[in-house]
C-alpha cells in the first residue's frame, strides 16, 4: 500500500516537471511539506489507533475494538475537515513567507503555483487524512490484499488524470492537484463503505461511543508518526531555505527529486512497519513472548537487508532516476545525480529507526516512539544540515541526512536493547544475553 501510495505521488512530478516547468516543479515540492504536516494528521489516529484495537483484539474484547475502531474513524474525519478550513487561508502567507526569507533566489511563478497547488490540496485534505488513517486498519483487519487494491486504485486513477490533465491539457499543477485528490477519493471512500457494509470482518464501522481516554491512548501511540512526520516536513522546509541560500532554484528541485525517490524507499520501511505492527500489538495482548520475540528479531534482519539493496540500488541507478525528471535541465540533473548519490548510504540506515518507532507504537509506548521519530528528524537532522554546510559547503546539506540516520539507528538500537526486560522479547540473534 506505501509503495504504490508514493508512485502515485512520483507520477504527479513526473509530470509537472516535464510537461510544466522548473519553477512549478519547484513550487510544489516548496509547499508539500506544508501540505503533508496537516495530513499526517490521518496517519497519527491511525496508527495509534491501530496498536489499541489491535491489542484489544489480542484480549478478545471484539466489541470494545469495533467501537473504538468506529469512534476513532469519525473523529478523525471531522478533525480533518476542521484542519481542512482553517489551513485553506495560511496557504497564501505560508508562500510569502518562503519568498520573504529570499526573495533574491524565488521567481513568482514558483510562489504562484506553491499557493494554488496547496490551496487545492487543503481543501480536500481531508481525503489526505482518511486515506492515511485506512492503510493502517487493513493489517489490522488482516485483508492487507484489499488495502492494497485500494492503493492500487487510486494510483491508477491518479496516473490516468495526471497524464490527461497535466500531459494533455496542459493544467500544470491545479491537473496534478485535482488529479492527487480524485484518487484520494477512491482509497478515503471504497474503505469506508468496506468496513461499513461487510459484517463478517474482523474489525468493522457501527456506532462510535465517544470515549476521550482512547482518543487520547491513540494520539500518544500514534504520536511518534505524527511527529515524524511533522519533523520531516520541518526539516524538508529548513532543507529548501538552506537549498535557495546555497544554490537557488535548483537545489529546491534537486532536492524535489531525491524526495520522490525517498517516497518510494522510506515507503517499503513505513509500509512493512505500519503492516507488521498489528502482528505485534496482537502478541503483546496476548502475551505470547516467543512469536513477538520471533517477529522483532527477523524484521531487524529483513530491514537491515532490504536498505542495504536499496543503497546499492540508489547508487548504482541515480543519474537514471534523476534523469526521469530533469531530463531538460542539464544543470539539475547533474546537480541530482551527485546528491543522490551522496544520499544513498540513507537507506541502508534508516530502517532501524523507523522500524524501532514503529515498534514501540505496536507497544503501546508512543513516547519512546515519538521520542526516537523526533531525534532521528528534527533534532539530529536540523543539528546538521546548519552545522555541515558551514564546513563542507552544498554536499554537506547532502551529507547531513546519512549522519542524523547514523545517530538514529545507534540510539534506536541501544533504546530496545534497554527495553527488552519490561516488554519481555528475546533478542539473541542480535547480542548475547
Amino acid at each position: 500500500m506505501m509503495f504504490f501510495t508514493s508512485i502515485y505521488w512520483i507520477v504527479d512530478g513526473y509530470f509537472l516537471s516535464n510537461y510544466a516547468s522548473s519553477s512549478a516543479f519547484a513550487g510544489v515540492n516548496l509547499i508539500f511539506p506544508v501540505i503533508m504536516i496537516v495530513a499526517c494528521v490521518g496517519f497519527m489516529f491511525g496508527s495509534g489507533g491501530a496498536a489499541l484495537v489491535s491489542k484489544y483484539l489480542g484480549e478478545q474484547d471484539k466489541e470494545k475494538a469495533n467501537k473504538t475502531f468506529s469512534m476513532l474513524t469519525y473523529f478523525t474525519f471531522i478533525v480533518g475537515i476542521v484542519l481542512s478550513i482553517v489551513f485553506f487561508f495560511l496557504v497564501r502567507p505560508i508562500a510569502q513567507g518562503f519568498a520573504a526569507i529570499n526573495s533574491i533566489e524565488t521567481t513568482q511563478e514558483m510562489i504562484d503555483v506553491a499557493e494554488i497547488y496547496g490551496r487545492i490540496m487543503i481543501g480536500g485534505v481531508s481525503l489526505f487524512v482518511m486515506q492515511g488513517y485506512f492503510h493502517c486498519f487493513f493489517s489490522v483487519n488482516e485483508t492487507s490484499h484489499l488495502g492494497f487494491f485500494f492503493s492500487l486504485g487510486s494510483g491508477i486513477i491518479n496516473m490516468i488524470l495526471d497524464f490527461l490533465l497535466v500531459g494533455v491539457f496542459k493544467l500544470g499543477a491545479v491537473g496534478a492537484a485535482t488529479a492527487s485528490l480524485c484518487g484520494m477519493a477512491f482509497s478515503t471512500f471504497g474503505p469506508l463503505l468496506y468496513f461499513f457494509i461487510k459484517k463478517d470482518n474482523l474489525i468493522r464501522l457501527g456506532k462510535g461511543v465517544f470515549n476521550f481516554r482512547d482518543i487520547g491512548k491513540s494520539v500518544i501511540n500514534g504520536s511518534s508518526e505524527f511527529v515524524g512526520n511533522v519533523s520531516s516536513s520541518v526539516i524538508s522546509i529548513v532543507f529548501n531555505i538552506q537549498l535557495l541560500k546555497y544554490i537557488g532554484e535548483d537545489g529546491v528541485s534537486a532536492y524535489g527529486v531525491i524526495g520522490y525517490v525517498c517516497f518510494i524507499f522510506f515507503a517499503v520501511f513505513m509500509g512493512y512497519s505500519v503492516g507488521i505492527a498489528p502482528v505485534i500489538g496482537y502478541n503483546y495482548g496476548a502475551k505470547n513472548k516467543e512469536e513477538m520475540s520471533s517477529v522483532i528479531q527477523k524484521s531487524f534482519i529483513i530491514v537491515g537487508i532490504s536498505g542495504l539493496i536499496m543503497s546499492l540500488i540508489s547508487l548504482a541507478l541515480a543519474e537514471p532516476l534523476a534523469f526521469i525528471f530533469a531530463n531538460d535541465y542539464p544543470e539539475l540533473l547533474t546537480l541530482s545525480t551527485r546528491a543522490m548519490q551522496i544520499y544513498s548510504a540513507t537507506y541502508f540506515l534508516a530502517g532501524f529507526s523507523m522500524f524501532g518507532s514503529g515498534l514501540f507504537t505496536a507497544l503501546n509506548n508512543g513516547l519512546i516512539s515519538a521520542l526516537i521519530s523526533f531525534c532521528r528528524t528534527l533534532v539530529f537532522q536540523l543539528a546538521s544540515v546548519f552545522v555541515l554546510p558551514l564546513i563542507m559547503g552544498v554536499d554537506g546539506i547532502w551529507v547531513s541526512i546519512i549522519v542524523a540516520e547514523f545517530l538514529a539507528s545507534a540510539m534506536t538500537i541501544i533504546i530496545v536493547i534497554i527495553k527488552r526486560k519490561k516488554y519481555d522479547y528475546a533478542l539473541k540473534p542480535l547480542m548475547l544475553k
